[in-house]
């Protein structure tokens, strides 16, 4: 019989490293396999260039990094459901629709906000011009 002990995780320097290749294995194959993702990507560059060209305060920088994670994140999430969605089913299922359609709701919910704290720190600098 196994004990708790025998059930815990190595806590060695190298299996936590280990523990990040799937990790970083999720951010490359979401980036490759994404259409959306791309787009996200390069509103976050434009963003922190648009940051950077402003020289916006560092708090402003700071929410503008939150949002544009949130927003990947999100993304990253969204197609984690939707391909286990298509694991599980090849036939219309109204579950499926759902969860698909939900997460995809989460993610523009998360963008329509971040576009709005964008135009929030950027609208005055773009004021200024």
């Amino acid at each position: 019989m196994r004990s708790e002990f025998n059930a815990k995780e190595e806590h060695s320097v190298r299996a936590v490293l280990k523990s990040f290749r799937p990790a970083i294995r999720g951010i490359l194959t979401s980036s490759a396999i994404g259409r959306n993702i791309k787009v996200h990507y390069i509103a976050a560059v434009a963003a922190i260039i648009g940051g950077l060209y402003f020289d916006i305060t560092k708090m402003e920088f700071l929410i503008l990094l939150v949002v544009i994670m949130q927003v990947i994140c999100l993304e990253m999430v969204n197609t984690a459901i939707e391909k286990t969605v298509d694991l599980v089913t090849d036939d219309y299922h109204i579950y499926a629709k759902i969860a698909k359609d939900v997460a995809a709701g989460a993610v523009l919910m998360a963008a329509i906000f971040s576009v709005i704290i964008g135009g929030i720190i950027f609208f005055p600098y773009l004021l200024k011009l």
